[in-house]
């Protein structure tokens, strides 16, 4: 009997997920997302082509292996339609290797139109969300009022939509939300609205599964299955930097209710962070950089989301919310990214500890969600060379300094966006 595998972000997102997945994919039969939405952009870069996928699982990629849209997982028919278009026209046809949770939840036009509203109303106290549509997803499940996939093959879909759309219409007016201002990707919210039903009857062409069942009985029948997670720990509704987080639990206790399994199906639990730190979006970010250094990072890593084209707020790695992350999820590897970035620096910096009101402490605690704290860095000797499949002393030491602090082996360094351009350790 195997045990599944975990692969998730431990900082704010935008890790490089989708590049590990990529590059562990040949050694699954099975990748399955176990949360978040199109909120999530992991960018797969090989043979000269870029791929950003957002709700599908970074497994499509690899031949045969099989690809599940976990029950965790919310999902907008016409963003999904796009992106399997998309890998169509590039070669890539998905009937096959896809499937999809009957219980995964629906995002609504009208729920983008309520993230639109919620965030207008909020002022400069707005969360920085993608506007699509995840925050009011998710409430509308926990409410127990949501919409799932499987309700799109019952006779009454159509009423319970219009029973769904006139309750979140009358809380926009109560917001007093213009909908005729409201664009979706480009659309008024009845042209969307009629693309939204296109792909409604589009995904009826992908197999609908009981997804708990077909991963736990490909686990009993000894096949590999990998784990993907969406966003990164500090985002994490729980345990993030609450409320500039997520809407759902991208931690790898997210993965027993986020596919149906048993903690004691949990095999290795791979670990993505950046050898520096961005954010997307407003909430604290200890080190943060506002100087030429911080441009330097973004110019050098391209940090622009994927999803929103946003700039990427960048700073100095964060050893202490790293460590907490490592610890949440019990990671057993963890794998560092884009460490080409700083090839060119003569100095590096990292965050061990935190000072606040002259104090100085090494934990997340309640309060660094909402007070400023004051990084206390350990400086480090740049590498000064080009990473070129082999890893130079400098950054040698960079690493063995971070496993020596957050407990854990760092398995695998990534020097390019190529899915040749990684050493495994």
């Amino acid at each position: 009997m195997s045990r599944l595998d975990i692969l998730l972000g431990l900082q704010w997102g935008d890790e490089g997920k989708g590049k590990v997945v990529d590059a562990l994919t040949p050694n699954y039969d099975i990748v399955a997302r176990f949360q978040g939405g199109p909120n999530a952009g992991h960018t797969i870069e090989f043979e000269g082509k870029k791929f950003v996928l957002h709700n599908i699982p970074s497994g499509v990629l690899t031949p045969g292996c099989v690809n599940i849209i976990g029950n965790g997982v919310i999902i907008d028919p016409h963003i999904l339609k796009d992106e399997i278009e998309g890998l169509r026209m590039a070669g890539f046809d998905l009937r096959e290797t896809l499937m999809i949770a009957y219980r995964a939840h629906l995002i609504l036009p009208t729920h983008r139109a309520l993230d639109a509203a919620n965030e207008k109303a909020l002022g400069k106290m707005k969360v920085g969300t993608t506007m699509k549509g995840i925050g009011p997803t998710y409430t509308d499940k926990t409410a127990r009022k949501g919409l799932r996939i499987g309700d799109i093959m019952m006779d009454d879909f159509r009423e319970k939509y219009e029973k769904l759309k006139q309750s979140h219409l009358k809380q926009i007016a109560m917001l007093d939300f213009d909908m005729n201002e409201l664009r979706l990707d480009g659309h008024t919210f009845d042209e969307y609205e009629t693309l939204w039903f296109e792909g409604i009857e589009y995904m009826k062409q992908y197999p609908f599964i009981d997804s708990e069942y077909y991963i736990n009985e490909a686990l009993d029948n000894d096949k590999k299955v990998l784990a993907e997670g969406a966003q990164g720990t500090m985002l994490d509704v729980d345990f993030g930097s609450y409320p500039f987080v997520t809407s759902s639990n991208v931690t790898a206790a997210g993965v027993c209710s986020g596919l149906g399994v048993a903690p004691s199906r949990i095999g290795k639990v791979f670990g993505i962070f950046k050898a520096y730190c961005t954010r997307v979006g407003t909430g604290p970010f200890p080190t943060e950089l506002f100087d030429e250094t911080g441009e330097r990072l973004r110019q050098n890593g391209h940090e622009f989301g994927a999803t929103t084209g946003r700039p990427r707020r960048c700073g100095w790695l964060d050893l202490v919310a790293l460590k907490y992350a490592v610890m949440l999820n019990g990671v057993t590897d963890l794998m560092m990214m884009k460490s080409d970035v700083m090839d060119d620096f003569d100095t590096i910096k990292a965050a061990h500890a935190y000072r606040f009101n002259h104090v100085v402490n090494s934990r997340v605690r309640f309060w660094a969600c909402t007070e400023t704290m004051e990084p206390v860095y350990f400086t480090f000797p740049g590498w000064k060379q080009k990473i070129e499949g082999k890893i130079p002393k400098k950054l040698e030491e960079y690493i063995q300094f971070i496993e020596k602090e957050v407990g854990a082996p760092v398995k695998f360094v990534s020097y390019g966006p190529d899915r040749t351009q990684n050493i495994w350790r």
